[in-house]
């Protein structure tokens, strides 16, 4: 089954790491991606530019209306993604608990609901 792990944190966190510490932070995300790929788990990943460059849109009564930005304002802010294969949500869990950017946030894990033609 795939599992989405979507990876929250408050932005500024990362503003204040130096390019060193980034660097090694994003260095620690790419190994993660080459241990997931050797297991068999790895389907893609990838971290999101910055909430400002967001773009929310809804459909109410056939209209599109268009809002720069996030969908809420929160505190943390959705700021990248692995998408996984694991057995089961245990499995997911401890996948998902190694994922680097957890010490900036927290990561939320949905499965993937396989949406076919009937």
């Amino acid at each position: 089954m795939r599992y989405l792990c979507l990876i929250y944190f408050d932005e500024k966190n990362l503003d204040v790491l130096s390019e060193k510490e980034y660097n090694a932070h994003v260095d620690e995300a790419l190994d993660y991606n080459d241990e997931l790929r050797s297991g068999g788990h790895f389907v893609a990943s990838d971290g999101l530019l910055s909430v400002q460059s967001a773009t929310t849109l809804r459909v109410r009564n056939g209209k599109v209306s268009i809002t720069d930005g996030p969908f809420a304002e929160t505190k943390e802010q959705l700021g990248g993604f692995y998408l996984i294969e694991a057995k089961d949500l245990n499995e997911a869990i401890q996948l998902a608990s190694k994922i680097p950017s957890i010490c900036f946030g927290c990561v939320e894990i949905r499965p993937v609901r396989e949406l076919i033609h009937s």
